[in-house]
């Protein structure tokens, strides 16, 4: 395992700073990581030791793995899993940039610093001293707004001078589900929504013979998932595309992970059947008591059916009947979900910069990349209409 290790400060009982470099030690720190995620307050499925090395397996590009591990007398109190963007000069990258492993398309919400309860000053400062005088970028995407400890990490890597600078990015609508039961939960929706969900639930009874199956076995799972991949790349091929399935690396990083949140009893992958015939697909996971809606698929011939807005009920259904105390919609303001939920939070991305010139170099340098990576964007758009 590389590991350099930096004592904050020279005394044996405070933290110390390790990072960590290979595989073979992002692998070694799998039962520690698991053990810690669940001692905090950033827990979600998300920052999983298994989302995020899958995503490292599969998605990470040119990345190299950076993650800082601090422990006190020996107890590991805090994790920043992050990775190193380094300088390209085919993408006007001039530095480094020290980013969260999970970023990127493959939609990785609530993204963060782990860290022990009850050791969050010590973390923070044990953090921000690890990170003192590096030549890098710092940008931090994803993270809840409000109730991260990546922004404790900002505020005391601010009172350093370096340049802060936070933007809103998404929301994440939600419902709430503690104590709730289905009939009470329909009765906190709009009364045209709910009558259209009770209509068209009622008509799919009336003409098909329907079932809503659950995953349960791993030759289950490998056909429901090239059956999702399969009508959600079809619903969108004529109305521009979706980028959630559409490299080798994404269908790579999902067949892994749905196998191995099925292993672990995360995974909440369902099939809505009329006459026996597959109609449509929800992809979720149920984890630390929150339902994650991920992604949905169905058949356009059965679209007259709305067979996506039921499978959406009945997966809100299957929630509350589990016990959840959460569904998660995820990021997106895309009208629908705002059918089915009443609160929302918000999403944020932290851009941090070196003292001085150096800083204000790096800065331009992360604007420039980013400015043309926008207008590369804007030309394939337009050639693609």
């Amino acid at each position: 395992m590389t590991a350099t290790c930096t004592k904050t400060p020279a005394l044996e009982s405070l933290p110390t700073v390790e990072r960590i470099s290979d595989v073979s030690g992002f692998m070694a720190l799998r039962d520690e990581w698991t053990e810690l995620l669940e001692a905090g307050d950033s827990d979600c499925l998300f920052l999983t030791w298994e989302w995020l090395n899958t995503w490292w397996k599969h998605l990470a590009g040119d990345r190299q793995l950076s993650i800082l591990v601090v422990r006190s007398s020996r107890r590991l109190i805090g994790l920043a899993p992050f990775c190193l963007r380094p300088p390209s000069l085919s993408r006007l990258r001039m530095f480094p940039v020290l980013e969260f492993l999970g970023n990127g398309c493959v939609g990785s919400d609530y993204l963060d610093f782990i860290v022990r309860r009850g050791f969050e000053a010590d973390a923070r400062r044990a953090f921000a001293t690890g990170l003192t005088g590096k030549r890098v970028a710092l940008y931090w995407t994803q993270l809840r707004r409000g109730n991260c400890a990546a922004a404790g990490v900002a505020s005391e890597l601010g009172e350093r001078n370096w340049s802060v600078s936070e933007t809103v990015t998404n929301t994440c609508p939600f419902i709430e589900l503690a104590g709730m039961t289905w009939e009470a939960y329909l009765a906190t929706l709009g009364a045209e929504h709910r009558y259209n969900f009770h209509r068209k639930w009622k008509r799919l009874n009336r003409d098909y013979s329907v079932q809503f199956e659950q995953v349960h076995t791993e030759e289950q799972r490998r056909e429901s998932m090239d059956l999702l991949m399969e009508q959600h790349n079809m619903r969108w091929r004529g109305r521009g595309g979706s980028d959630a399935f559409d490299t080798p690396g994404l269908v790579a990083f999902h067949r892994e992970f749905s196998r191995l949140a099925l292993d672990r009893g995360w995974l909440r992958l369902f099939v809505l059947r009329l006459n026996g015939q597959p109609a449509a697909c929800l992809y979720g996971f149920h984890y630390g008591g929150t339902f994650y809606f991920y992604q949905s698929g169905f058949d356009s011939a059965f679209q007259k059916q709305s067979v996506g807005l039921v499978s959406m009920g009945l997966g809100i259904r299957r929630a509350i009947e589990e016990g959840a105390v959460e569904y998660d919609l995820l990021h997106g303001n895309e009208e629908y979900k705002s059918h089915w939920s009443r609160e929302s939070r918000e999403l944020s991305r932290l851009e941090l910069y070196p003292p001085g010139g150096m800083g204000s170099i790096c800065r331009a340098s992360v604007e420039l990349e980013w400015a043309s990576r926008r207008l590369a964007r804007r030309v394939i758009s337009r050639v693609s209409v």
